[in-house]
């Protein structure tokens, strides 16, 4: 090149390079996921309507059934009503009627069983009460028994006025309960006053005949077995004793009070003693 000749500039060429698949590859994905995604909801979509038709088959059956057995039953109540001569407004009324008279029947039934539920529950609690009473009965009778039990072990046996060994003494009428309750002889209690005709007890007549406050002692008449035995001045508290009967049984009496005019004691028989109607042990 001269000197003042100025130098070409040769144009620049560019060569594209070979651009990425990658995009392509994305979009074609992306495609094929639209697609399945579609189909997916189209086919669900028309399970779905698939579905609801069937229901609204079976809801439009059930209907129909329904229907009929209304008019079945419209058309039973119109002969229902024929039968009995009458109308079916009068039939309505009447099943209107009956329908009210079993509410009031049940309001009946209920009103009754609340009003029974009271009645068991008092006397449930009566039952209760009594059985109350009952443990409280029971109680006193241990505690009499124990009180009759101490009493029988403190009494003393005595030798009678025929040098005979007595059972136990009663000295008061409480002793003689506990001996009462003890079974083993028959007593009949008894007051005599002087100057007063015999009295009957058991099987013998007592007669007062005088009294001896002052020194405790006393004289009666006994009468048994036709004859009259005179125990005269006898101490209280001691056993008077005698035979009588075809047995020959020995009957004890005890008298535990001497005053100015009576005494007060009782009678002991054997167990097995006659006793007669107007004999009553005491």
């Amino acid at each position: 090149m001269s000197i003042g000749e100025q130098p070409t500039v040769q144009p620049t060429v560019y060569h594209p390079e070979p651009s990425s698949h990658t995009g392509v590859w994305i979009l074609i994905l992306l495609a094929v996921v639209y697609a399945g995604a579609t189909a997916f909801f189209v086919y669900d979509h028309h399970s779905k309507l698939e579905k609801l038709t069937q229901d609204q088959a079976a809801s439009q059956k059930e209907i129909a059934d329904l229907t009929k057995r209304m008019q079945s039953a419209e058309a039973d109540s119109e002969t229902l009503a024929r039968q009995l001569g009458m109308t079916k407004k009068e039939l309505a009324a009447r099943a209107n009627e009956l329908q009210h008279e079993q509410q009031a029947a049940s309001a009946r039934l209920a009103a009754q069983a609340e009003e029974e539920k009271k009645d068991v529950s008092a006397v449930s609690g009566e039952v209760g009460a009594v059985k109350t009473d009952v443990g409280g009965v029971k109680t006193d009778v241990a505690a009499t028994k124990a009180s009759l039990d101490a009493t029988i072990a403190k009494l003393q046996s005595a030798v009678g006025d025929l040098n005979v060994q007595s059972g136990l003494i009663a000295n008061t009428r409480t002793d003689l309960e506990a001996l009462k309750h003890k079974g083993d002889r028959q007593y009949y209690e008894f007051t005599l006053l002087k100057g007063a005709k015999p009295q009957a007890y058991s099987t013998v007549a007592l007669q007062l005949k005088k009294t001896d406050p002052k020194h405790g002692k006393y004289s009666l008449d006994v009468t048994a077995d036709d004859k009259t035995i005179e125990k005269k001045d006898k101490n209280q508290s001691e056993p008077v004793q005698f035979y009588t009967g075809r047995d020959h049984m020995l009957y004890e009496l005890v008298v535990w009070t001497v005053d100015k005019n009576k005494i007060t004691g009782y009678l002991s028989t054997p167990k097995n003693a006659p006793m007669p109607i107007t004999a009553t042990p005491q």
